[in-house]
């Protein structure tokens, strides 16, 4: 691909984009949504986080690793749980993050 045709292509993807966002944005601020789609649009935020990353979780190498060597499902599981008990956003991250590492880098078996 040529540099025009890769700036066409940005080009197009910022249209397309901004195209299906405005319409729901100009109306925002006009039209009272109902409230069963205000509630639904609550969860938005949670469905498109789950969905960046639990393939990433479960399937690392870009296949099925369901396993307790998958670092990644070990931590990402840990920090679920801490997420549910805590609601602490910061510590769910230095934990998981942490956990990750440790796991990742085999630093247990180095300790012991």
């Amino acid at each position: 691909m040529n540099p025009v045709e890769e700036i066409l292509m940005i080009v197009g993807m910022m249209v397309a984009t901004y195209g299906v966002r405005y319409g729901f944005l100009a109306l925002s601020g006009r039209a009272q949504l109902p409230k069963t789609i205000e509630d639904a649009l609550r969860f938005v935020p949670v469905a498109v986080l789950s969905a960046l990353s639990v393939p990433l979780i479960i399937k690392p190498a870009g296949s099925w690793f369901i396993s307790f060597d998958n670092a990644h499902l070990v931590a990402g599981v840990v920090a679920i749980i801490v997420a549910a008990y805590s609601r602490h956003l910061l510590l769910t991250i230095v934990l998981g993050m942490g956990l990750f590492l440790v796991l990742h880098l085999n630093l247990l078996e180095q300790l012991l």
